[in-house]
């Protein structure tokens, strides 16, 4: 009697999964790859691509570095899992070249033609060369069906060809191409001219690639304040707090498994403006960095001054970080030794920072007043209490000078001045990038970390200046 439940038990659950793999892309994309290995970056990745295939999502941008399975996932599986949905869909993929294009066109047949495949999606089937429906490199047709494939290259047409979803995947072929003009806008007329004109009302629309310049098509077309995108976004190496899509720790790697922490930061170290715009999907206008090469030091200089300070720049509005830097000083400069950089609340910040100044020792500590930022400091000044800290001495200060003019007026004496521990990508990623993606031509979405920096040299200036004319007053 038990051998008689096993075969009906192994029907019921094939047909489970069957019925599975048709109702999610992460399910079906484990039927047709057994060996397909989801981590949770995959299955939240998977998860977006699902949410445009059910059409949740109907204007989709994700941007991932190279080398982390997007284009298996959107340009491959994607479009099989769409046609096995809706036979009658028709789908265009466009990349920088035919060759690319047609490269994702034959695994796409290949996962069609897959026998797994018909049993999950038994109406959806290519051409077997006698029916009178097209199969080859660039275009699919499925039989006794209206829907199919095409695919292009940048430049290639689509005259006559009704588009239910476009898929654009790698538009630019590398950094050389991306910040080229000429192809830039090769990319942007060739969108506009050809792509767009065969879109209707109920079209989708999915963008994936490896961001290269901040005046790329995503660029362009998120330059637009009433654009209609959904934008995701997984850096390499996580920068901020942790979220719902992105619970990972700030400086942890996104895939691990195949880019580990320690050959990110290897790839960082050896061209940080590249890694930003590839792998950190921040692409910025090189020419208009605010800032050069940081100094840094491995240990502090022989004869620096005991006197420890620190600077706080309170977060004035939900989406601004908090930024505390304890430092020394000598006659060089300043050297940072340790930083909070974070959007927490302030029940999380005012401890935080009340046991940053006790373990360094911090002397005087220059709390900006701003919006609230007087309760901060006697928040601060009470927990400093309970730790038994009497040492730190609370300076609150208002500032009312507009913060980028002070920004760009210091930028240079910021590079000179202000001296950073070795590894300090590492130990604080985000304000990293904050810092050394600071435009002095556009605008940028942060500005606290600069605005702290400048802070300190303009207290380490104006003391300088001081002790000046001090010294020549004695003279005198």
């Amino acid at each position: 009697m038990e051998n008689n439940k096993i075969p009906e038990y192994d029907d019921l659950v094939k047909e489970f999964n069957i019925r599975a793999a048709r109702e999610h892309l992460t399910v079906f994309t484990k039927a047709m790859m057994p060996k397909f290995n989801a981590t949770w970056f995959h299955v939240k990745y998977y998860q977006a691509l699902n949410d445009f295939a059910e059409g949740k999502i109907k204007k989709l941008m994700i941007f991932i570095g190279p080398q982390h399975g997007k284009s298996l996932g959107s340009t491959q599986m994607l479009p099989s899992y769409l046609l096995g949905k809706n036979p009658d869909l028709k789908i265009a993929i466009v990349c920088y070249n035919a060759g690319m294009a047609e490269k994702f066109n034959r695994g796409i047949q290949r996962k069609i033609d897959d026998p797994a495949y018909r049993v999950i999606f038994p109406k959806t089937a290519l051409s077997n060369g006698t029916d009178g429906y097209v199969k080859n490199n660039t275009e699919i047709e499925v039989v006794n069906h209206s829907g199919g494939v095409r695919s292009v290259g940048i430049g290639g047409g689509l005259t006559g060809q009704t588009v239910d979803c476009l898929i654009m995947d790698d538009l630019y072929k590398d950094a050389s191409e991306a910040w080229s003009p000429i192809v830039r806008e090769n990319v942007e007329n060739w969108y506009s001219t050809v792509a767009e004109t065969r879109l209707h009302n109920n079209s989708q629309q999915l963008i994936v690639f490896t961001r290269w310049h901040h005046e790329d098509l995503a660029g362009k077309l998120l330059s637009d304040p009433d654009h209609d995108w959904t934008v995701i976004s997984y850096p390499a190496i996580k920068e901020g707090e942790p979220t719902e899509d992105d619970p990972r720790q700030e400086g942890e790697a996104l895939y691990p498994e195949r880019h580990d922490i320690d050959r990110l930061i290897a790839l960082r170290n050896r061209d940080a403006f590249s890694f930003e715009s590839l792998y950190q999907q921040n692409p910025q206008p090189k020419e208009g960095l605010m800032y050069q090469a940081f100094k840094t030091y491995a240990e502090l200089p022989i004869g620096i001054s005991p006197f420890r300070k620190a600077f706080v720049d309170t977060a004035d509005l939900g989406k601004d970080y908090l930024c505390s830097i304890a430092y020394a000083e000598d006659r060089n400069g300043v050297y940072v030794l340790n930083v909070i950089y974070t959007q927490a609340g302030m029940e999380i910040t005012e401890p935080m920072v009340a046991n940053q100044l006790t373990e360094y020792k911090v002397n005087v500590a220059n709390i900006e007043s701003n919006n609230g930022g007087r309760g901060f400091s006697r928040s601060v000044e009470l927990k400093l209490r309970e730790l038994k800290n009497f040492n730190t001495r609370i300076q609150w200060f208002s500032q009312n000078v507009n913060k980028l003019a002070r920004i760009n007026t210091n930028s240079a004496a910021v590079n000179n001045l202000i001296h950073l521990p070795e590894g300090w990508p590492t130990k604080w990623p985000l304000f990293y990038s904050h810092v050394t993606n600071y435009s002095a031509i556009g605008r940028n979405a942060h500005d606290d970390a600069p605005d702290a920096l400048t802070g300190i040299v303009e207290r380490f200036a104006g003391h300088k200046k001081k002790s000046n004319l001090a010294l020549l007053s004695n003279f005198r």
